[in-house]
């Protein structure tokens, strides 16, 4: 299964890629001059960058061709481009594959100074120039025949691009009912902020009109569910240009944090794990002894002071466990030591990047550091994926694992890496739970498995990981006592369970369409009186409710019913409890939920009871 998987992303992706040269084409068939960056694949889709700052547009209007410069282009233009990559995609086009030499591909983009850049950058490597040239089936019928690179300029190409490929080797193994340009955005050329800005060109491609069609209506239904619109609806959070990717919290936003934060705690503290709270600002020194100066200084917002020190906010946790494990001896009897914190961190994420909740500069961790001999890995392991199992049931969050090996800035000893891979290897084959490998997507100081999860609209997320370090404690000479008398290093197992909470809270907000589980809701219900002779009923069912523990709000009776039942389903409130005559001599109220619909009158202590029960099991 899984390797029939693999196969259909390989030719998904191999079409996807080719699909980036087609759109490159329709580009340069209307601007001509413009400049091109690259077009890779990307998950569902494409995109190529563009400057198009010097580009001259032509196009035939009655009959008429036009002539003008423009330096960017709109979504308007998105339906023209697609009609002429759909004209190419018909007229079999070939993908040639060359390797040329460097003087020849310098010759062949004299006039595209950003795949210059690239072609210096493969000469600096020592790495060869491969080119794919696009060739109209009847120009060229010996198109299987080897081309010698001074043939390339000759050739009658319909575009000629530097890359590494894979790609079909003709446009008829494309679908052209089976693409679609999706919009347009700036983007850094390399992805560096210090380079122009050029345009970029999503896409979407499939094997057939079904697929596409179908991922059309779940990007209709992203869109409806984005957790940035449903947050400003909600009034759960906000963004002001005075800390860039840094949300304010808002009162019920809050409440959702603190819900999550004590769940957590709860189901920590039963599993012996013990809180922290560690200073967010930190001397340098501390980040060099643990490697991360050297390794993820970029990352971090750096502070230097009057009298010569330098600083830096607390970009993570893990330095800062280490140093609490170093405050006093340890034994052997000390481990395993499992030291939790939900600490604020901040982490310099390019502008290029940040992206509502799911990608900020400061945030929240269900962190947890777990100090621990060699022989009780695996159980810790064991009843880490047990927490993660239960965190994500209650959330009907599918879930899988990817293991991340050793990455080329790694730190430490080959051997020691190899064992720590091994193990994990090891216990995920255990697990009985699907997983991946990503080589060379460990953390510098240990290999690590993620937590991927799967939303109701079958996106894929990584939230949560668990990596396992070897390194760290060497560095901050970490010790405990074993059972003989002698001194032993420990490893350390660095673990979040939902991530960063704010990209945790974004997530759920998509994948329940901003109803949350009662349990999580910032106002879980909401008494709606008809009238003002219903008031003094409405008010002592609230009381009720508040006394037990319920979040409820009381509407404004300044407003109609129907517009007040309309504000409450805007704000997802779980509960609509509506009070009338009928309501009032039953001594009942009337339940309105916002997924199920009506659900008719009950008595306050049947409510009660029902609320109580659907909180204490977080019953979705």
């Amino acid at each position: 299964m899984r390797k029939r998987i693999q196969s259909k992303e390989n030719k998904l992706n191999t079409i996807r890629h080719s699909i980036s040269h087609i759109l490159a084409t329709a580009v340069l068939e209307i601007f001509s001059k413009a400049k091109l960056g690259i077009g890779p694949t990307i998950k569902n889709g494409f995109y190529y960058d563009f400057d198009f700052q010097y580009a001259k547009q032509t196009r035939n209007r009655e009959n008429k061709r036009e002539t003008d410069a423009k330096s960017t282009i709109s979504e308007a233009d998105l339906p023209e481009i697609e009609k002429r990559m759909r004209n190419l995609i018909k007229k079999d086009v070939k993908f040639k594959k060359e390797i040329i030499p460097f003087s020849e591909a310098k010759k062949l983009f004299k006039d595209q100074p950003y795949k210059l850049e690239l072609i210096k950058e493969l000469q600096k490597n020592k790495k060869p120039i491969t080119i794919y040239i696009n060739i109209r089936g009847s120009d060229v019928p010996n198109i299987n025949k080897k081309l010698r690179t001074s043939d390339v300029q000759k050739l009658n190409a319909v575009f000629i691009d530097l890359c590494a490929g894979p790609h079909v080797k003709s446009s008829k193994e494309i679908n052209p009912d089976a693409f679609r340009l999706l919009k347009t955005a700036g983007a850094y050329w390399q992805g560096d902020e210090k380079n122009k800005m050029l345009q970029r060109i999503y896409g979407t491609a499939w094997e057939n009109k079904k697929e596409l069609e179908e991922y059309l209506y779940r990007l209709e239904e992203a869109e409806k569910r984005d957790h940035r619109k449903l947050g400003e609806k909600m009034e759960l959070f906000l963004f002001d240009e005075t800390a860039p990717a840094m949300p304010y919290w808002l009162p019920k936003g809050v409440i959702i944090i603190n819900e999550l934060i004590n769940f957590w705690r709860q189901e920590h503290q039963k599993r012996g794990y013990q809180e922290i709270i560690s200073p967010l600002i930190n001397k340098k020194e501390l980040y060099v002894t643990s490697g991360h100066w050297e390794h993820y200084l970029e990352e971090m917002f750096i502070s230097k002071t009057e009298d010569g020190e330098t600083y830096a906010l607390k970009a993570m946790n893990c330095p800062n466990a280490m140093v609490v494990y170093a405050s006093r001896p340890r034994s052997y009897r000390d481990l395993p030591l499992r030291l939790g914190d939900t600490d604020t961190l901040h982490r310099y994420e390019r502008s290029g990047t940040i992206y509502g909740l799911l990608r900020v500069r400061e945030f929240k961790q269900d962190d947890a550091h777990i100090f621990a001999t060699e022989e009780q890995i695996e159980s810790e392991y064991k009843s880490i994926l047990d927490v993660v199992k239960k965190f994500y049931s209650i959330f009907n969050l599918g879930y899988s694992y990817r293991l991340g090996t050793r990455p080329e800035n790694f730190m430490g000893d080959v051997k020691i890496w190899n064992k720590a891979e091994k193990v994990l290897k090891k216990i995920l084959e255990q697990s009985g739970r699907q997983y991946t490998v990503n080589s060379g997507d460990g953390a510098f100081y240990g290999p690590k498995i993620d937590i991927l999860i799967k939303d109701s609209l079958g996106r894929d997320w990584q939230t949560g990981t668990i990596q396992l370090d070897f390194q760290m404690p060497e560095r901050f000479s970490l010790k405990y006592t074993d059972a003989k008398g002698k001194e032993k290093t420990p490893v350390v197992i660095h673990r979040v369970i939902y991530g960063s909470l704010e990209r945790f809270i974004g997530i759920l907000l998509e994948h329940f369409a901003g109803a949350l589980p009662l349990w999580l809701a910032p106002v879980q219900a909401e008494i709606i009186n008809v009238g003002s002779a219903h008031r003094a009923y409405a008010k002592q069912i609230y009381s009720q409710l508040i006394i037990s523990n319920i979040r409820t709000s009381l509407s404004d009776e300044n407003l109609t019913v129907s517009k007040r039942i309309r504000d409450a389903e805007i704000q997802k409130i779980p509960y609509i409890l509506v009070v009338g005559d009928k309501e009032v001599v039953n001594k009942t109220i009337n339940i309105r939920h916002c997924r199920r619909g009506i659900e008719g009158e009950i008595k306050i202590e049947k409510l009660l009871e029902k609320l109580q029960k659907e909180i204490k099991d977080k019953a979705i």
